[in-house]
């Protein structure tokens, strides 16, 4: 943010001129103009007034909007230009234009700028030097907010490039279209998603590089590489990210949510079930709004990686969390699943009871959703003859 440079400007207020001659107007014009204060910056608050006697009367108003621009019609003539603070005594001026001429039916600039170096003369030394701390401390602050916005900039760009990663599956039909293969449709939508994670990853590597400190970046960093399977790279990015978030001063609960999330997720991936565990977990903690979210999360990246024993877990937890999420029954349920036993003399399925529990619980909360029919027939198997496409441990 710049610092405006504080009105103490009021104080050096210069005393009433003598007043000069002026011809009555027989006209109306127009006058506008712009007010820097001595940093440089517009100064956004006051008033312009014309006078014809040195200040001591006021003849026309005009405010200073926050931009420092001012407008407005006066009576031809030739005027003195006061611009006062809004904490300027009466009798009193901050600055001044002498002999400024509104031509009528024209439009008169008449700028007041306070960073001139007569003007600043006239403070006392103190105040200059106050002035120049101020002028560098601005100067350092609109270099940061150059390098603020270009980060917005690329923020905005990778969570556009995660919408397409999340949408990814869906563009690979349509650009394929219904007949396209299995293996082709897979093929594209891998080659569209390493595409956006190759984005994320490049967007990211050269932002953390301008604001290393920045917790979110290197978060960010950490979603590209990992998609793009550089989980060691991955790792650290995220471990970066947490470390920065932790030693802040308000640490943020969705970036520590999100960076331990991602992170439990690399663990998954490369084998690391109880570093993924404590890592979610820590998400869950982190972040309690979240918390269903990211446990659910967990347990269907357990289940693509096949650790069924950890994917059960994870729903289970996330139930405890939000337990009318029908997808964390059919998740449970489908870790569980893998449990089931065939019935040697009646070769049906005999389904462990928390597997069976949890598959009706899913029906009950959703009957119509996408994994109805896959539940509702692992059911019926379990009261008939296994059918050929169910493969199921024998019982011993």
């Amino acid at each position: 943010m710049k610092r405006i440079l504080p009105l103490w400007l009021g104080v050096l207020a210069f005393a009433l001129v003598p007043a000069f001659a002026q011809q009555p107007p027989t006209a109306m014009g127009k006058i506008h103009g712009h007010v820097t204060n001595p940093t440089g910056e517009p100064q956004g608050t006051g008033s312009v007034s014309l006078s014809t006697d040195g200040g001591n009367t006021l003849k026309f108003t005009f405010p200073v909007d926050a931009n420092g621009d001012y407008s407005g019609q006066a009576a031809a003539g030739t005027y003195m230009v006061v611009y006062r603070a809004p904490d300027t005594p009466p009798g009193k001026m901050v600055d001044f234009i002498k002999s400024v001429k509104i031509d009528p039916g024209q439009d008169t600039l008449a700028d007041i700028d306070m960073s001139r170096a007569e003007y600043i003369s006239k403070l006392p030394k103190e105040q200059q030097q106050q002035l120049e701390e101020l002028k560098k401390s601005n100067a350092a602050a609109m270099k940061a907010n150059v390098v603020i916005n270009h980060l917005n900039a690329d923020l905005r760009a990778v969570a556009e490039d995660k919408k397409q990663v999340d949408g990814a599956r869906a563009a690979a039909a349509q650009a394929l279209g219904a007949s396209a293969s299995r293996t082709d449709l897979e093929a594209k939508t891998e080659e569209l998603k390493n595409a956006r994670y190759t984005d994320i990853e490049t967007l990211m590597a050269k932002d953390t590089q301008l604001k290393p400190e920045e917790a979110i970046l290197w978060a960010n960093l950490a979603y590209g590489q990992a998609g793009l399977k550089k989980y060691d790279d991955a790792i650290t990015s995220y471990k970066k990210a947490l470390d920065l978030e932790n030693a802040s001063k308000k640490p943020r609960t969705e970036i520590l949510g999100v960076a331990n999330s991602g992170l439990g997720e690399v663990y998954a991936r490369t084998g690391k079930a109880t570093d993924a565990e404590a890592a979610f977990d820590a998400a869950a903690k982190a972040d309690p709004p979240r918390a269903a979210l990211y446990l659910r999360n967990e347990a269907v990246i357990f289940s693509q990686v096949g650790n069924t024993d950890a994917q059960v877990t994870a729903a289970d937890e996330a139930i405890k969390v939000d337990p009318n999420d029908a997808i964390l029954y059919y998740l449970k349920g489908q870790g569980l699943v893998q449990k089931a036993t065939i019935d040697p003399k009646t070769q049906r399925i005999v389904l462990p009871q928390d597997c069976m529990d949890a598959y009706k619980k899913y029906l009950e909360l959703a009957p119509n959703g996408p994994f109805a029919p896959e539940v509702s027939g692992i059911l019926s198997q379990a009261g008939e003859k296994v059918s050929s496409s169910y493969k199921a441990g024998r019982k011993r």
